[in-house]
């Protein structure tokens, strides 16, 4: 296959005119097979990667069932979304075992024609009570070195990310310096100090769930999670960009903060997305959806996303002015090299998955959506 007349989006970040060739499921150099795909009008860009959500279409990964993963990658490849590492709840142990052993036979037998599952991010046990936002707070528990090596058991080496709420645990930094050799450690609703933070960022922490939510933030006399993240340049953050959780001028603050290379655009999406407004389960709890807010019942706390991660890239872009290069970045590379799948996903470079995204230039609509060279969504014709 050879698409044409697209403008794309080239490894450097920067828009290229040229033909994009995929060859068995791959980017190539050529293609001899005579099949052509008119990308006219276009902008082509990388498959987005959305590292952290928890449903859509009225289901949620902690359903623990092989049903709601099919139903969410099949949502998630509609939006242009083709790989997604979804986000775990704060639940009990034996729970959270069963959802990442379903989640790993789903990942081995899943169909070629929806979004992959390229991983976990561990939102919670290991959280703080006082930040806990719309977790479950009846299990919060200490953080556990051994149960990091039990949940990378279970999911067969899919889980990439653990959140850390430091200030809870005294022994973090030994437990940081220890899982941080088996996966990325982030700090996940957190009501620690600057102090705190540098200390565990130091120790290995290297990324920060959700930046802004749940957590401590700027004030000029406390710098807070917020501050320390900026400082350490080995530390990414996740950003909502649904126009619910950011203000825009911090969205554009977080770019001068951390830099373009840094922010990883995540949806935090609830099984309330994509589906009618409504009442709906989070981890035992009740969530309420109107339009794009999600709050839960009890006590009226922001509660997730109803937007998935192609809505947000494109609200960043129309609503919060962030140039179309950068989001492009924070949704596919980016994520991409902060859950180590960059050697074959976030990118059009040859040797890589041909997973790609087909947006009208003037509205960012999606026109087409295809997923290692095989069209699963066309709206070209």
């Amino acid at each position: 296959m050879i698409i044409r007349n697209a403008e794309y989006f080239g490894a450097d970040c920067k828009f290229h005119y040229g033909d994009i060739a995929i060859s068995d499921g791959i980017f190539t150099g050529s293609d001899n097979s005579g099949e052509m795909f008119d990308g006219s009008g276009c902008y082509a860009v990388p498959g987005l990667i959305d590292i952290h959500l928890h449903g859509a279409m009225g289901a949620d990964v902690c359903d623990a069932e092989t049903a709601a993963f099919e139903k969410i990658a099949e949502y998630e490849i509609k939006n242009g979304i083709t790989s997604f590492c979804p986000a775990t709840l704060t639940l009990p142990i034996p729970v959270l075992e069963k959802v990442l052993k379903t989640g790993a036979g789903f990942a081995g037998t899943q169909s070629a024609y929806i979004s992959e599952l390229v991983g976990f991010n561990m939102e919670g046990p290991f959280i703080s009570r006082k930040r806990k936002g719309a977790q479950n707070g009846k299990y919060i528990i200490p953080c556990d070195d051994g149960l990091v090596e039990k949940f990378m058991e279970w999911s067969d080496g899919l889980v990439k990310i653990v959140g850390l709420a430091p200030e809870e645990n005294h022994d973090y930094v030994d437990y940081i310096r220890n899982a941080a050799g088996k996966v990325k450690v982030s700090l996940a609703h957190t009501d620690a100090d600057y102090e705190t933070a540098i200390k565990a960022f130091r120790a290995g922490a290297s990324h920060v769930t959700h930046l802004f939510n749940a957590m401590t933030g700027l004030h000029h006399r406390n710098p807070g999670v917020v501050g320390a993240a900026a400082d350490c340049e080995n530390v990414t953050a996740e950003l909502i960009c649904d126009g619910v959780h950011i203000h825009p001028a911090a969205v554009r603050a977080a770019f001068r903060l951390f830099g373009t290379d840094r922010i990883v655009f995540i949806s935090d999406s609830l099984r309330c997305t994509g589906i009618p407004d409504g009442v709906y389960d989070l981890g035992g709890q009740n969530v309420s959806k109107a339009d794009n807010l999600c709050t839960l019942v009890s006590d009226g706390n922001i509660a997730g996303s109803a937007s998935d991660l192609y809505r947000c890239f494109r609200t960043a872009v129309k609503k919060m002015n962030i140039p179309l290069e950068d989001a492009v970045r924070c949704a596919t590379i980016n994520p991409a090299k902060c859950i180590g799948i960059e050697t074959r996903n976030g990118s059009i470079e040859t040797g890589k998955d041909a997973d790609l995204v087909l947006l009208d230039k003037q509205t960012l609509d999606i026109k087409a959506v295809i997923k290692k060279g095989r069209v699963v969504r066309n709206l070209c014709i």
